[in-house]
């Protein structure tokens, strides 16, 4: 890490960061296609602690060093984090204009310092004054310092707009090419900027030659609120950042562990993604956790302790407790906000017809009953609209309706935080109880091995999308085209239809649905039966998913015995064993199950 170059510097450590490849080659590229004019103002949205502000940050990092800055298609990459703290229109746009200038100056003079230093105005200038010479635009930069001066000086007219449309006026003046990396975006929706930007950004983001990439930490302002209506509305490409596939997050969790001189049981380490939701910010938590304890994962009883730290006093509580006062902090217009948004994460709304709706009608009685208040539906309403304007809850605008939020650990957490900081218990009781509450849950990974190669499954077809595997690892007698993509992909996924046949990994490309199970069985060989329950699985999904095409794909440790290999070849079903599987792993670049 301390030999790779930067100007604005990453957090996660190069020997952890893992597989956000995808994206990081797509802002690169397509900041280098700004160039040529073919690329679009972007926005990047995803939960929280996904790994956004880290992919914008190494490629701004990677465009800054690895250009040749005097080509004349180079594009200059400049990244600005939009603050949080309240500010005043002047200031924002010195702050907008001058971060700016360090970038730009910096950039085509080959000075990261400018950048690195947080110079201060005078400094600022003394600088690009002493590196004029090296700078290949003279009539530009003046034209840069006369707008800086006008905001200094107060004679621009509305200085905001000053500063957030001089990037645009730089490049198209000149004909360069300027991309601008935008963090926290939804931030220019919140209370602290009493005045208007996102107005003024309209014609700066339409800009060919100096788009906006723009992502933020709360992805339903990003999406309902900025993007999705008023004036940036359809000006953005979108794109969709997600949770670590089940292999990626076991990667972290092994990669973690060695970077914290901890052990992780090879077998755990796809438990530690999947019960953290594929986070990455919880994987590195709780491996963390594991070497300030000083306990290894080596089983889910380990883990199930250090979850309950985690959650109760650890790295994870400590995150999502700032998240959540700072964000009550801003809407607590009433004092039952808190109870709200404790309540919420304990309805579980079991009804068939409105199963996993939160009933507001319920809530409003536990109200009364815990605090001896009637609050009104409305404004119950009212709270969990700001509460999902947050990403703590989820609003379904259409529908009128709410949900809990789809992130495992936030939404433990929440349960524990309203224990202790609402129902005033004692966190170390809290944590024992925790403890106690996992150890007795039923665990929905029964066979570790088994759910180890399921992950690997799942990563094969991900990996393969838009790609023609050789027959031979899947012992069939033609080669395989995998789809261009997956658009549902899950784990031990239960139909609606058939029950209890409960399928390993079902993944589904329109037309198109692939059924896979696992079975690392060693010391002896897959008979028919398992077949004809696979069989029955791709019926089940037929059923549910109504597909032009199901194919049948099971891992056997081991392989087949004769008469279950003549069985499949008729059914025409794919299976590989241990030796096939990986070959097929390495074929894809990726690693080899472990040795167990």
């Amino acid at each position: 890490m301390k030999n790779i170059p930067w100007v604005v510097k990453p957090i996660v450590p190069e020997e952890v960061y893992t597989d956000r490849e995808e994206f990081l080659e797509y802002f690169y590229k397509a900041a280098l296609e700004a160039a040529h004019r073919r690329t679009m103002s972007t926005v990047l949205l995803g939960q929280r602690r996904m790994g956004k502000t880290e992919i914008f940050k190494r490629v701004v990092n990677r465009l800054f060093f690895e250009q040749d800055h005097k080509s004349p298609h180079a594009v200059v990459p400049v990244y600005f984090s939009f603050p949080e703290n309240p500010i005043s229109p002047e200031n924002f746009a010195k702050l907008y204009i001058e971060n700016f200038m360090r970038y730009y100056v910096g950039f085509y003079t080959q000075k990261p310092e400018l950048i690195t230093g947080e110079l201060e105005t005078q400094e600022l200038l003394f600088f690009i004054e002493k590196y004029k010479k090296e700078y290949p635009f003279t009539d530009i930069l003046d034209l840069l310092l006369m707008k800086h001066r006008s905001i200094i000086e107060g004679t621009s007219v509305i200085s905001q707009k000053t500063s957030l449309e001089t990037p645009r006026r730089i490049s198209d003046i000149d004909d360069t090419s300027i991309v601008m990396f935008l963090d926290e975006f939804q931030n220019t929706r919140l209370p602290q900027y009493n005045f208007d930007i996102v107005g003024f950004m309209q014609e700066a983001v339409e800009s060919p030659t100096c788009p906006h990439f723009v992502t933020g930490s709360a992805m339903s302002i990003l999406a309902r609120e900025i993007i999705g209506r008023g004036s940036l509305f359809g000006r953005f490409h979108g794109h969709d950042i997600k949770s670590l596939s089940g292999y990626w997050g076991t990667e972290l969790a092994l990669k973690t562990a060695r970077y914290y001189k901890t052990e992780v049981n090879k077998i755990m380490a796809p438990v530690i993604s999947e019960r953290c939701g594929g986070n990455p910010f919880y994987i590195t938590a709780v491996v963390h956790q594991s070497a300030e304890l000083k306990e290894p994962v080596s089983d889910e009883k380990t883990l199930n302790k250090i979850l309950a730290v985690d959650i109760t006093s650890g790295f994870i509580w400590g995150e999502l407790n700032d998240q959540v006062t700072k964000w009550i902090s801003r809407i607590n217009e009433y004092n039952i906000t808190k109870w709200i948004l404790y309540l919420s994460a304990l309805d579980e709304n079991t009804e068939e017809e409105n199963r996993g709706r939160l009933n507001i009608e319920r809530i409003q009685q536990e109200i009364i009953k815990r605090e001896g208040t009637k609050v009104s539906l409305d404004t119950i309403r009212d709270v969990l609209i700001k509460l999902s304007r947050g990403d703590l809850l989820e609003y379904l605008e259409f529908g009128g309706w709410f949900r809990r939020v789809k992130d495992p650990i936030l939404l433990e957490f929440i349960k524990v935080w309203g224990r202790i900081e609402i129902e005033g218990h004692n966190a170390n009781k809290i944590r024992n109880e925790l403890v106690t509450q996992y150890s007795k849950s039923e665990r929905r990974i029964r066979e570790y091995k088994g759910y180890l190669a399921e992950v690997h499954m799942s990563q094969i077809l991900l990996s393969a999308q838009r790609k023609t595997l050789p027959g031979k690892f899947f012992n069939y007698h033609e080669d395989i085209t995998i789809p261009d993509m997956f658009f549902f992909l899950r784990h031990r996924y239960r139909p609606e239809s058939g029950k209890g046949r409960e399928i390993d990994v079902l993944a589904a490309a329109g037309p198109e649905v692939w059924v896979c199970q696992s079975k690392w069985v060693t010391g002896r060989k897959i008979g028919i039966a398992v077949l004809k329950e696979l069989i029955l699985q791709a019926q089940t999904a037929k059923q549910d998913f109504d597909p032009e095409t199901v194919y049948m794909w099971l891992f056997a440790h081991d392989g087949l015995t004769k008469q279950a290999q003549a069985f499949a070849e008729k059914n025409g079903i794919f299976w590989s064993k241990r030796q096939e599987f990986d070959e097929l792993l390495e074929h894809l670049g990726l690693r080899k199950l472990p040795d167990l």
